[in-house]
């Protein structure tokens, strides 16, 4: 990628690094017999989508606007789950829907009968929480006590109700193989009479299989035995691993002030409204020519955000140089969870979205100016 080709500030997506991951969680989708669909809520870059699309043939979706991106971009209907679901949106939402998991026995009650005026076969299926995440940020643990999110084994009936044919649980967060072997046995002690009464069980994301070291061949047998034992299909839903370590955001150097012997560089990006993860998970990210500082390090520099959030910043990088105005910032791997989530806080302007092709070429596939800062207000 020629960073000089590329405009400040834009986000970037490498097309050949997302078609090695695809073709990497391919191979896993092939080999454990199992259906793999891209998680809208880590990456909903639909510019991208013809690429996804010769590898994954689903999606799912949490939302009515996310299942319509689905059945116009990625050209099929969606697996839907939502915490719940609304009365005036949910007969449209349907007509975009393969399946649709509910959050709790009160919404299924309420929304099943529905689905079976459905114009088309909708699969409906019940959130179960294993009780089980080795998650250590709160902020993204859905089994944590008290969770809203799916129906914990107390809570459960003894019976399976009539229409039921699928178990869902997310729980996982960028983790690996032997994390989802511990949720496994959790959920099979729990819930393990009714696995053998549905006909799929979607294990959610936090699959983080393109990460370098993911154990692919536990991840296979994993799947495999599962599926063997409890005869169901298994589908699965990562968010981050579609795009891991795809792109990146191209900034620039604005200014470099200076308080109490604190030198920051204030760049034409925002961590708040750019790159929120940085502040919620929270995360340092990593910086191209940039390293963490040690007892020998002269050029250390915070990087600001250009929106006036006191707290919009990152602490300290050894940079190796002197930063001046002009100079660019290059964060890696900003192209999941951080388009979805970004916002236009204080109306600074958002970074463009851009494609670098297979054939070496920038693609600009989106700009954003005053009206798009203007309509989302009243």
């Amino acid at each position: 990628m020629d960073y000089s080709k590329i405009p400040s500030p834009t986000f970037v997506l490498d097309e050949k690094l997302l078609r090695k991951n695809l073709e990497l969680i391919d191979t896993v989708q092939k080999e454990a017999d199992t259906e793999i669909i891209l998680a809208f809520k880590g990456f909903a870059m639909w510019s991208a989508f013809p690429l996804v699309r010769q590898y994954l043939k689903g999606a799912t979706a949490s939302s009515l606007n996310e299942a319509r991106l689905c059945f116009e971009e990625m050209k099929t209907r969606a697996h839907v789950y939502s915490p719940v679901y609304f009365e005036n949106e949910f007969g449209e939402l349907m007509s975009y829907s393969s399946h649709i998991v509910f959050n709790s026995f009160s919404q299924f009650q309420k929304f099943y009968p529905e689905t079976k005026k459905a114009d088309h076969s909708i699969s409906c299926g019940i959130r179960v929480n294993p009780e089980y995440s080795d998650v250590e940020t709160d902020l993204y643990n859905p089994s944590a006590s008290g969770s809203r999110l799916g129906v914990g084994s107390n809570e459960f009936p003894d019976e399976l109700p009539e229409g039921i044919e699928g178990i869902h649980f997310h729980v996982l967060c960028e983790s690996d193989s032997y994390s989802l072997e511990k949720v496994l046995a959790n959920l099979e002690s729990k819930f393990g009479k009714f696995l053998h009464q549905v006909k799929w069980v979607n294990m959610g994301g936090g699959h983080l299989m393109t990460r370098e070291g993911y154990d692919h061949k536990h991840l296979v047998q994993l799947l495999q035995n599962f599926q063997n034992k409890y005869n169901v299909k298994v589908i699965l839903e990562p968010g981050s691993a579609i795009a891991w370590d795809t792109g990146v955001l191209v900034s620039t150097v604005q200014d470099v002030v200076e308080h109490k012997g604190i030198k920051t560089a204030i760049l034409d990006v925002s961590f708040t409204a750019h790159m929120p993860d940085t502040l919620e998970m929270p995360y340092r990210p990593k910086i191209i020519g940039a390293k963490e500082p040690d007892k020998n390090s002269k050029y250390l520099y915070r990087l600001g955000g250009v929106s006036c959030l006191a707290g919009d910043f990152m602490e300290v990088y050894d940079f190796e140089r002197e930063l001046k105005p002009g100079d660019q910032v290059i964060f890696k791997d900003m192209i999941h969870y951080t388009m979805v989530k970004t916002t236009m806080f204080n109306g600074v302007n958002h970074p463009a979205i851009a494609i670098w092709a297979e054939n070496d070429q920038l693609k600009i596939v989106r700009e954003f100016y005053y009206e798009d800062f203007k309509s989302r207000l009243s």
